[in-house]
């Protein structure tokens, strides 16, 4: 399992201790109290429908957390394609627990690889010609499982959070100036990367001036996004200033995606790959022991 497509351990563990909480407290599950605790069962998690695997590491720790004595032994993994009817995984151990652990352990892997299938498609239409990566629109408390998942679907991660590094978008700019909070930044935080968001071709010249690292060019059209790329490689050559790295952003669909690819820009960002990500269907089929 590659390590740089987990989330921290420290995260999937709050998660998962919240969502069995949610889902246990305060009697536990009553159906599953029910069964015979010496019944044991085997399942398999079934993809019902193409796409992407994230989130596996999150069905590891809801059995340990339900039942130290379940276990899973995976066919794919977190970053592999799924086609329809694949067997993902298949797990062992009593039928009570494993029935009290199913829900929250495919509430975990559907998401999450439906946000790794998500990016993946975004990742395809771009087909190398940009690099995709997400934003901070995550959902409050998930996101660097969701933005793990980002990176099982091939797509890079934006900024984890606002410690990470500066980003100076209109809102942070009433009473100065790019210039201006560019060099305060710089001063404060000398080792952190600089990112300015520019909306007119003044903005965005004012950013290069500046220094900026990476320049977000907000609600350009493709064809205006064509016309100012060349003029930033003027700048760069004329003045010897280092190229910043430019991103288009705002209202960037899959439908849009192909025309921003090919703007020469270097980066393209969209809210969607996250929080438009619907589920994607796998199932638990479970078969109890004779």
């Amino acid at each position: 399992m590659r390590t740089d497509l987990q989330p921290p351990a420290a995260d999937i563990h709050y998660l998962v201790a919240k969502a069995l909480a949610e889902d246990l407290t305060p009697l536990g599950d009553l159906t599953s109290s029910l069964i015979d605790p010496s019944k044991m069962a085997t399942a398999e998690f079934n993809a019902r429908e193409p796409g992407v695997l994230a989130g596996c590491r999150c069905v590891e720790e809801t059995f340990r957390a339900v039942d130290e004595t379940l276990t899973v032994e995976w066919c794919l993994t977190d970053g592999d394609r799924l086609a329809a009817g694949d067997v993902i995984g298949v797990t062992r151990g009593p039928y009570a627990t494993l029935l009290t652990a199913e829900r929250t352990a495919l509430n975990f892997l559907s998401h999450l690889s439906g946000v790794a299938t998500n990016a993946a498609r975004w990742v395809e239409l771009a087909a190398g010609r940009v690099t995709v990566w997400d934003t901070r629109k995550t959902l409050p408390a998930y996101r660097s499982l969701q933005k793990a998942a980002v990176r099982a679907g091939g797509a890079v991660n934006h900024r984890g959070n606002l410690s990470d590094w500066l980003m100076l978008k209109d809102n942070h700019l009433v009473g100065t100036t790019i210039t201006a909070a560019v060099a305060e930044a710089r001063r404060r935080w000398p080792g952190r990367t600089v990112h300015v968001e520019a909306d007119t071709e003044a903005l965005m010249f004012e950013a290069l001036e500046a220094g900026a690292d990476i320049i977000l060019l907000d609600n350009f059209r493709p064809d205006e996004l064509k016309a100012l790329v060349p003029k930033v490689d003027a700048w760069a050559a004329k003045t010897g200033g280092r190229r910043p790295l430019l991103e288009a952003s705002g209202g960037i669909t899959l439908d849009t995606l192909d025309a921003y690819a090919d703007t020469g820009v270097d980066l393209v960002s969209s809210g969607s790959i996250t929080n438009s990500a619907r589920v994607l269907d796998i199932g638990l089929d479970v078969v109890a022991d004779a």
